[in-house]
C-alpha cells in the first residue's frame, strides 16, 4: 500500500475493525514512508513492515524481513537482485563519498537500456555507458540499504538555495499538533520560488507558521528551509494512486495568495 493508506490504517488500529490476525507482512511503497509512521505500523498492526522502493524502468529495492526494526523504519531497502548495479553521483556525474546524497543511477538484468524509438529522450535518461538516470536523490545507509531523500525535480530553488521537499515534510510532521504535511514550491517575484506547506492538523490543534518556524529554529534547521507560507486543510489532496497531488496543492495556495508577497515570503 501507499503511505497515505498506511497512515489511515494506523489511525484506525485502535478502533473496532477487521480481524488482522492473519496479517504477516505489510509492504509499503509508492512514495517515501515517513520514519515516524514506519515505526508505528508493525506494533499497531501486529505484522512485519517491508519498505519497497522501485521504478517502472527497473531496479526494485526491499528492506529484508531480517533487517533490524530501526533499519526497516528509516531506509527503503536494497536491490532484489545481486546483479543490480547502483551508482550514486553528484550533479557532475561523479560518484559521491559513501553516505553522501546524490542521484541514483542503475543498470541490471531487468532494467531496459533505452526507450523504444526515443533517441532524444534516451540521451537524457541514460548515460553513454548504459546507466539509467532515475532522478531520485538517495544516500547509502551503513546497513547497505538506500535512503530516499527526494527527487531532483522535487526541490525548491529559493533564491539559489536548494530545498528538498521530503526533508521539509519530515521536519513538519514531527511538530506537535501536525497529523500530516506536504510542501510545495510557490512562485515568488524576487526569490523565484518560496516554500509553502500544507498541514493537516491533529484533532483539536491549530498549528501556526510561527510555531513551526520556532521548532525549526530549536532543531538547528538552516533558516532558508523555514516555510514561507502555511495552509491548513482537513486532508491532503491525493492522486488516484495515493500520492500527494502537488498540482492541487498549488491550487489551494493560489486561491488565497495575493500580490503582497514580500521578498522573504509572508506569514499566512
Amino acid at each position: 500500500m501507499v503511505p497515505a493508506v498506511a497512515r489511515t490504517w494506523l489511525g484506525a488500529a485502535d478502533s473496532a475493525g477487521p480481524d488482522l490476525e492473519s496479517l504477516r507482512v505489510l509492504q509499503v511503497g509508492g512514495s517515501v514512508l515517513p520514519a515516524d509512521l514506519a515505526r508505528g505500523l508493525a506494533p499497531a498492526l501486529g505484522c512485519t513492515l517491508q519498505q519497497v522502493f522501485g521504478m517502472a524502468e527497473g531496479l526494485l529495492n526491499y528492506t529484508r524481513l531480517t533487517d533490524p526494526p530501526f533499519v526497516v523504519s528509516t531506509t527503503q531497502g536494497r536491490p532484489i537482485s545481486e546483479a543490480d548495479e547502483v551508482l550514486i553521483v553528484d550533479a557532475d556525474g561523479r560518484p559521491v563519498e559513501e553516505g553522501e546524497t546524490g542521484e541514483l543511477l542503475t543498470r541490471g538484468p531487468y532494467t531496459p537500456r533505452g526507450y523504444l524509438r526515443a533517441p532524444d529522450h534516451n540521451t537524457r535518461a541514460y548515460t553513454p555507458d548504459g546507466w539509467y538516470r532515475s532522478g531520485d536523490l538517495v544516500r547509502r545507509h551503513p546497513s547497505g540499504n538506500l535512503v530516499v531523500e527526494g527527487r531532483i525535480k522535487d526541490q525548491i530553488n529559493r533564491g539559489g538555495e536548494k530545498i528538498a521537499i521530503d526533508e521539509v515534510e519530515e521536519l513538519v510532521r514531527v511538530v506537535p499538533g501536525v497529523a500530516d504535511a506536504a510542501a510545495v514550491a510557490l512562485p515568488h517575484p524576487v526569490l523565484g520560488e518560496c516554500l509553502g506547506v500544507c498541514v493537516v492538523p491533529a484533532p483539536g490543534a491549530e498549528p501556526t507558521l510561527a510555531h513551526i518556524r520556532a521548532l525549526f529554529r530549536e532543531r538547528g534547521v538552516a533558516a532558508f528551509k523555514y516555510p514561507d507560507e502555511l495552509r491548513l486543510s482537513p486532508a491532503l489532496p491525493l492522486t488516484a494512486v495515493g500520492k500527494v497531488d502537488r498540482k492541487q496543492l498549488l491550487d489551494l495556495f493560489a486561491v488565497t495568495r495575493g500580490p503582497e508577497v514580500t521578498p522573504l515570503g509572508r506569514i499566512a
